[in-house]
């Protein structure tokens, strides 16, 4: 059952503290309680509930709140919770009335509000900030239908524009940049040799349970002591040969199929001893099989790629991306394109598996007219996006964009030095969305994704990616008050200065 209280009923000064004390107005958490449209947000975290059966639900605020402050304190779960007990302006954001000492829910609730809160969710709530924070009308969350794969999500179509539109063509407005990067998950760098390693204390365990719970006396020989010697020599090597790699990669080849078979054995003679393994050990059981075959395949032809390879036992969902970057010339974990429009960034597609960015640029375009109500005048990205397809899209369009021409640079120059300086100025622009990159990676841990289910982890990144709009607002509320301050004062000085010199005028006649 959804539980949600209306933000219009709490004020800053119906919060009471146990210190006969107020809130201080202009505090962060105060202040971002104000912009953020709590009851469209919760409109969108309703869709999970039903509006009458199951248990009451922990108020949406409350949920929505917790997620900001975790991502924007980096914190952990439980650290997150714990901060919130201690700081008064912090329950005042997630719209508590009183300070209390409580937590507000268990901290082992986060994985399950990960779980209902996907990218598609995320994507819905970014919008509704950057709508709100542009001044765009926002589609209500009822009126929507979930996003698709093609698109990376929803977008607000508003009738009356298109009606408009359909009467007067809109001109093209705005910059829009792209590009791609990879979250990688927090694992460990995974080796050929390590992955076998792992694997085969994980079939280790998963026999012995077997065998204790079906009452098995003969016990198999394993030379589970033997292949950890082994492991341990070579591992503990600090120079270590290619022969010699290949030699322990075979050995641990070799003592991981002994007790694949001796597993496999025992399920073929036991119909239900399945049942004695729970279903994360079955997934345990069916990723050890998988990454056998393929660690067997690779040393049996002697290379060093395989499709949807395997890189963790413990989350096999994660691939390995070439990215071909100097010094990280492969990532692991999962891949977003984003676009990047007045410095609100938004996903457009995610995926474990690598993929060609520059194949969505017309679904990206075209999102982009969903949400504002026109094209964009000028698209900046790299190259992988100027196809010669994209490129006669883009020009039936009207749009411009700032990818080398094709074909061999012509001897005589035809742009202008105007032009020239333009292009180049539009070019290192597009730098902007890089910088959007290292704010998530340096600031919020965007490179260091620490859920370990495929669901959690694309809603851990898509909820950075949140909090990084909610922040691009607030700055824009505080120029936009520094911009009104300064032109008061400047309108003001400039009042004083007129009258200043209309009295010497007064005065000398």
């Amino acid at each position: 059952m959804f539980k949600y209280r209306s933000q219009k009923q709490l004020s800053i000064f119906d919060f009471h503290t146990d210190f006969e004390s107020k809130l201080d107005p202009n505090n962060r958490w105060v202040k971002m309680a104000k912009m953020l449209d709590w009851d469209k947000l919760a409109e969108v975290y309703a869709k999970n509930f039903s509006p009458n059966m199951g248990a009451s639900s922990i108020d949406a605020r409350i949920v929505i709140g917790a997620l900001i402050i975790k991502h924007l304190e980096k914190k952990d779960d439980r650290g997150t919770i714990e901060a919130i007990q201690e700081n008064p302006y912090m329950q005042y954001f997630l719209g508590l009335d009183h300070f209390t000492f409580k937590p507000v829910f268990d901290p082992s609730l986060f994985v399950h509000i990960r779980k209902r809160l996907g990218n598609e969710a995320f994507d819905v709530m970014n919008q509704i900030v950057i709508s709100g924070a542009l001044g765009i009308e926002h589609q209500n969350a009822d009126d929507k239908d979930v996003g698709n794969e093609d698109d990376g999500g929803v977008y607000p179509d508003d009738t009356s524009k298109s009606s408009e539109s359909a009467e007067s063509p809109v001109s093209n407005k705005g910059k829009l940049q792209l590009d791609a990067t990879v979250c990688d998950a927090y694992i460990k760098y995974p080796t050929d040799l390590n992955l076998l390693n792992e694997s085969r204390e994980k079939a280790e365990e998963l026999l012995d349970k077997l065998l204790k719970v079906l009452a098995i006396k003969e016990r198999p020989r394993t030379y589970r002591r033997v292949a950890r010697r082994d492991y341990l020599n070579l591992a503990k090597k600090k120079n270590k040969s290619k022969k010699e790699i290949r030699k322990g990669i075979r050995k641990q080849l070799g003592y991981l199929k002994r007790d694949i078979n001796f597993i496999r054995n025992i399920l073929d003679n036991n119909k239900l001893a399945i049942k004695v393994l729970d279903r994360q050990e079955q997934v345990y059981w069916e990723t050890i099989q998988e990454l056998y075959r393929q660690q067997e395949q690779m040393y049996r032809t002697r290379t060093n790629s395989i499709e949807h390879r395997i890189v963790s036992i413990h989350q096999p969902f994660i691939r390995p991306i070439v990215r071909g970057k100097d010094g990280k010339r492969v990532e692991f974990g999962s891949k977003i394109n984003v676009s990047l429009v007045n410095g609100y960034t938004r996903i457009n597609q995610f995926d474990f598996e690598a993929f060609n960015e520059g194949t969505f640029l017309k679904d990206q375009v075209e999102a982009y007219k969903a949400f504002h109500g026109f094209y964009p005048e000028l698209v900046q990205t790299d190259d992988i996006y100027m196809s010669r397809d994209n490129r006669n899209y883009l020009k039936g369009l009207g749009i411009r964009h700032t990818g080398r021409p094709l074909g061999r640079k012509p001897k005589k120059e035809t742009l202008s030095r105007y032009q020239r300086e333009k292009l180049r100025k539009e070019k290192n622009e597009r730098n902007q969305v890089e910088g959007k990159f290292g704010q998530g990676k340096a600031g919020y841990d965007l490179n260091k994704i620490k859920a370990r289910l495929a669901d959690t982890h694309e809603s851990w990144v898509a909820s950075i990616v949140f909090v990084m709009s909610i922040l691009r607002a607030m700055e824009d509320i505080f120029w936009q008050f520094f911009k009104e301050r300064f032109f008061c004062i400047f309108s003001q000085l400039k009042l004083k200065e007129n009258l200043s010199s209309s009295y010497k005028i007064i005065k000398a006649a």
